[in-house]
């Protein structure tokens, strides 16, 4: 009696989950039916022209149009599709592919004259009994760098649909777009590498000046101190200038900026504290590199160099979730912020009132916002007497940052 009232509750329990399974689809399918025809049409587009923007984004070359080329002709929906520059195919996908050096002459012509065409049989004689292209629609589109290419789509009748040409020219224009945000990206990427160049150039003869002048200051008192010092001072000054690497990580940059506090605190001996607070999760952290060197020596030099007796500069940074905050505190004489906002804006100080780090902190706010976005720029407190607290946010994952070691 046991054996058999195991094996109809074995037989019930069998039967349970094949009528959940079945429920589930069912549900599932019920589910899926709820898209209509427009919107399952609308996301098709999207996520092919989504596709097709990664290998645009990275440029007009062989590698990127091959990549391209197919999803590009899915949202013409022709027979085929070429991407042409002046000089030759850099990659076509579909029918058409023997008629190359027609295209090629077309696609000059249509840049040349910065105008759409429409090529018939006439046009594109061809040898081949089985050969079905009958025309071709031609359409410029610009690439980075002022190179200029064009999207050559090839039809089976001898008169293109109005709908094909308006599904070219649109086609084109936005594979142009997206060129266009190509060559941004890269202007911003050597306009980055400019910012850290001046930011270099900028801070190391401050930086440079008051370290030897502290390091000459113990060769004779205390020459292991000294050459200490001086150890300490090559490999900031090797860190500093760098020839790789746009980015780094919140590790590499403290461990340059503790570099940098053993050099000025033998410059201020006592005077100088410092305080920090680093939550160990958020070292891997990556971050434009320099970024938040400028704001120590900004808390040393502008506050505690005016302060009389000791300055305490505080470096926070914590787990904030998907984001690294970080702030950079000192308790000197400060400032008063439309003095401040008025030389950040202008990006030109008095040498003579050695505020030029203000121009630092220009800089870092500008590489910060155009790496992360404009919502992630420096964040200033200050008040004349109150001292100076800076703070920014940084994204623990972004896609543009890949530090390098």
């Amino acid at each position: 009696m046991g054996a058999n009232l195991s094996a109809v509750l074995a037989v019930l329990a069998l039967v349970t989950a094949l009528a959940g399974a079945v429920f589930a689809v069912v549900r599932l399918r019920a589910r899926r039916g709820i898209a209509t025809a427009t919107q399952r049409a609308t996301y098709e587009v999207l996520h092919t022209a989504g596709l097709a923007a990664e290998p645009l984004r990275t440029g007009l070359s062989r590698a990127g149009a091959a990549k391209a080329v197919r999803h590009l002709r899915a949202l013409v929906g022709a027979p085929g599709l070429a991407v042409v520059d002046g000089t030759e195919v850099l990659a076509v996908d579909g029918r058409g592919g023997h008629h190359s050096a027609q295209f090629v002459a077309a696609a000059k012509r249509a840049l040349d004259a910065d105008r759409s065409t429409v090529l018939g049989q006439r046009d594109l004689r061809c040898d081949r009994v089985d050969c079905p292209v009958r025309g071709a629609v031609v359409a410029p589109m610009t690439g980075p760098d002022g190179r200029a290419a064009a999207v050559v789509v090839s039809i089976a009748d001898s008169e293109p649909a109005p709908g094909l040409v308006q599904a070219t020219l649109e086609t084109a224009r936005w594979a142009g777009a997206q060129l266009a945000l190509a060559e941004l990206d890269s202007s911003r990427e050597r306009l980055a590498r400019a910012e850290v160049r001046a930011l270099r150039a900028q801070i190391s003869p401050h930086f440079i000046y008051n370290a030897l002048t502290a390091i000459a200051s113990f060769v004779r008192t205390d020459p292991e101190r000294a050459r200490e010092l001086i150890l300490e001072f090559a490999d900031f000054t090797r860190y500093s200038f760098r020839a790789h690497g746009e980015f780094t990580t919140l590790a590499e940059e403290l461990r340059s900026i503790d570099r940098y506090l053993t050099i000025e605190r033998a410059r201020f001996g006592d005077r100088l504290q410092v305080r920090l607070q680093i939550a160990p999760e958020v070292l891997p952290v990556g971050l434009p590199f320099l970024c938040l060197q400028p704001l120590v020596e900004n808390a040393v030099r502008h506050g505690l160099s005016r302060k009389p007796g000791v300055g305490m500069v505080s470096i926070e940074a914590r787990d904030a979730g998907a984001e690294c905050h970080i702030t950079v505190e000192d308790d000197g004489v400060g400032m008063d912020p439309a003095v401040l906002a008025a030389r950040i804006a202008e990006g030109v100080v008095d040498p003579t009132d050695d505020s030029g780090q203000h121009v630092g902190l220009s800089n870092v706010d500008e590489r910060l916002r155009a790496v992360f976005g404009d919502q992630f720029g420096l964040v200033v407190d200050t008040g004349v007497g109150a001292g100076t607290r800076v703070s920014m946010r940084v994204p623990k994952f972004h896609r543009h940052v890949r530090a390098s070691a």
